[in-house]
């Protein structure tokens, strides 16, 4: 692919850098990525908050021993904060760190 990155002197031309097809590409697919992630999250960190202050009983029902769904509940908020880096990482070795090289090797010349 061709691109429209000159680097002309030393210094790179950020401005043009950011002004670049290849960089705008970049910031869509970041955002198209973490964008609706960010908001399914706090939706679901807000479900849980409103649960544990307005639903009680619910919460404190029991699953097995002392175990109830409050507890259960939380714990996966750990594991969905994993779960997303994890697709996060899926996601950006598929989608971002293509263009993000590309990129690199325009402004800083291929690697060795």
């Amino acid at each position: 692919m061709t691109s429209d990155i000159e680097t002309g002197g030393t210094e790179p031309d950020w401005q043009q850098i950011y002004d670049s097809p290849e960089f705008q590409r970049l910031r869509r697919r970041f955002r198209l990525f973490v964008f609706p992630m960010t908001a399914l999250f706090l939706a679901w960190y807000a479900l849980y908050v409103l649960l544990a202050d307005y639903a009680h009983d619910f919460m404190a029902t029991r699953v097995a021993g002392n175990i109830n769904l409050g507890l259960i509940l939380g714990l996966l908020q750990f594991l969905s904060t994993f779960v997303i880096t994890g697709v996060y990482v899926r996601y950006a070795d598929r989608r971002l760190d293509p263009i993000a090289d590309e990129i690199r090797d325009d402004v800083e010349g291929p690697r060795a």
